[in-house]
């Protein structure tokens, strides 16, 4: 005789697969935030990884520090309104960069961005006020953290400077940032020339001030000093 399941049978294998699935399915939503942090870890080990094979040392320079390859962060203010109807005032993005031709710190241009090695008519910037334009295609939407992550804050604590928010690296990889503020030799090279002492802590926030962030609001990433090792806290 032939066996065949029942129909309470075949319901309480749809009510079991149904508890199953609601019990599983939040594990598949995209978490944002998570995305954007592991797209940041891994291009601040790009950043470090072009220091160390491309060692800016210039004997005939007595600014050749300032051409370390940086990570820099910019909440873009000089581009507001255009048509039809995009805004980018306020908008978090970051920008991998050389400081070429001029010596001008840590304000990158074209000059000095790095390309992005999948699309060579890309540079890995999310845009930059006066410099690249954030809807110019030769920006990229990733690195425009605000638009692509709803980021709305970044901020930076631990062993790093907090007015100025970028990271760079020596040629052997060690990060450097200007904390503490302190002589000799700060006002000839702000920013540019100290090895961090302790970890640098990246918090990226999609609430407007990451200091009332709470849960799944913020990430934090460090980097740690000597090694550049870049992790989720």
């Amino acid at each position: 005789m032939k066996k065949a399941f029942t129909m309470i049978e075949l319901v309480f294998v749809i009510v079991i697969v149904g508890i199953i699935s609601a019990m599983i399915a939040p594990s598949f939503q995209r978490n944002t935030l998570r995305e954007a942090a592991d797209q940041l870890i891994s291009h601040i080990r790009y950043t470090q990884h072009l220091a160390m094979i491309d060692d800016k040392f210039d004997s005939s320079e007595t600014e050749w520090f300032k051409r370390r390859w940086m990570l820099r962060f910019q909440e873009n203010l000089v581009y507001t309104t255009l048509p039809p109807n995009n805004t980018y005032s306020k908008v978090w993005a970051y920008t991998i960069s050389s400081d070429l031709p001029n010596f001008a710190g840590h304000h990158p241009d074209l000059l000095g961005m790095a390309k992005n090695p999948l699309n060579e008519s890309q540079y890995l910037s999310g845009g930059y006020d006066n410099v690249l334009h954030v809807e110019d295609s030769a920006s990229m939407n990733t690195l425009r953290m605000g638009d692509e992550y709803g980021v709305e804050d970044i901020d930076f604590t631990g062993g790093c400077r907090t007015d100025t928010k970028f990271i760079h690296f020596d040629y052997i990889g060690r990060p450097m940032n200007s904390f503490p503020l302190n002589s000799p030799y700060e006002l000839a090279s702000a920013g540019f020339h100290k090895l961090l002492n302790s970890p640098c802590i990246i918090k990226i926030c999609t609430v407007a001030d990451c200091t009332t962030a709470t849960g799944d609001e913020i990430v934090q990433i460090a980097i740690e000093p000597e090694t550049g090792y870049t992790h989720i806290l």
